[in-house]
C-alpha cells in the first residue's frame, strides 16, 4: 500500500442536540492511499458526504481524528484550515458554481489568483478538453462542458486531492462518461488522489478503492483489480 493520504480513527459527526441529532458518521475507520481514484458509494444520507466535507476541511468532526499525512485536521485553527484548502484541496460539486459573468478561462482565473504555483488557466482548460472554449460564457457551454470548467478551476492550483461530490449528478449518462475520463486523466497525467462521492454503483468500475456506506458507517471496502475505463462502464 502506498503512503496514506488520508486517515481516520473512530470519526463521528453529530448534528443537533437531544433526540433530534441525527448521527451522520459513526465511528469511522479510513485509510486512503495516495495517488489513488476512490469512490465513496452508497444511498443519500449515508455519511459519505459529511466524510468528504471534514476530510476538506469544510466541517469539523463531533470526535475521533483525521489525518492529512501527518497533519491532525481537527487540530488546525480556522484559518490553517483555510490554507489547508488552498494549498491542497481542490472541489467539485454536482453543480458548477461558475461565475456566469466571467468567460471560461476568467472562472479557472480565480483561483489562480490565490495559488501558491497555480497551472497556466489555458493549460488546465486543455487537460479537461475545452482550450477552444476558454473564451465562452456558461450559458454558451453545455452541462457538461460547465462540469469541466469546474475541473479545470479544480486543478488550476494544482491540488493534492480532488474531492468530487456527485459530479456527474446533474448530466446525463454520455456527458457523464466525459466527465470520468477527465477525472481519470487527472489522476493518471497529475498523480492527483481523486475521492467521488456518489450514489451511482456503475461509477465503482473506474476506481481503485471503493468504499461502501449505509447509515454513517463504512459496510465495506473493495480493492478494484479490474479497472474499467469510463466508456467501457455500463450505465
Amino acid at each position: 500500500m502506498t503512503t496514506p493520504v488520508f486517515r481516520t480513527e473512530g470519526l463521528t459527526k453529530t448534528y443537533g442536540d437531544g433526540p433530534a441529532a441525527v448521527q451522520a458518521l459513526r465511528g469511522v475507520d479510513l485509510t486512503v492511499p495516495e495517488g489513488e481514484i476512490v469512490v465513496l458509494l452508497g444511498p443519500s444520507g449515508s455519511g459519505k458526504s459529511t466524510l468528504l466535507n471534514i476530510l476538506g476541511g469544510l466541517d469539523r468532526a463531533s470526535s475521533g481524528t483525521a489525518w492529512f499525512r501527518d497533519t491532525e485536521l481537527g487540530t488546525l485553527s480556522d484559518r490553517a484550515l483555510t490554507r489547508y484548502r488552498r494549498n491542497h484541496v481542490g472541489f467539485v460539486f454536482q453543480f458548477y458554481n461558475l461565475m456566469p459573468s466571467l468567460t471560461a478561462r476568467e472562472n479557472v482565473d480565480l483561483v489562480t489568483e490565490i495559488a501558491s504555483d497555480p497551472m497556466d488557466a489555458g493549460e488546465a482548460l486543455e487537460r479537461v478538453g475545452l482550450g477552444t472554449r476558454a473564451g465562452h460564457f456558461p450559458a454558451q457551454l453545455s452541462g457538461g462542458e460547465q462540469q469541466r470548467v469546474a475541473i479545470a478551476r479544480a486543478i488550476a492550483k494544482r491540488p493534492t486531492v480532488l474531492f468530487c461530490d456527485e459530479p456527474t449528478g446533474a448530466l446525463d449518462s454520455s456527458t457523464g462518461r466525459t466527465v470520468l475520463e477527465v477525472l481519470t486523466a487527472i489522476n493518471a497525467s497529475l498523480g492527483t488522489t481523486v475521492l467521488i462521492v456518489t450514489h451511482a454503483a456503475a461509477t465503482a468500475a473506474l476506481a481503485h478503492r471503493v468504499i461502501r456506506f449505509a447509515d454513517g458507517s463504512i459496510r465495506q471496502i473493495e480493492e478494484n483489480a479490474a479497472r474499467l475505463r469510463p466508456a467501457e462502464i455500463e450505465w
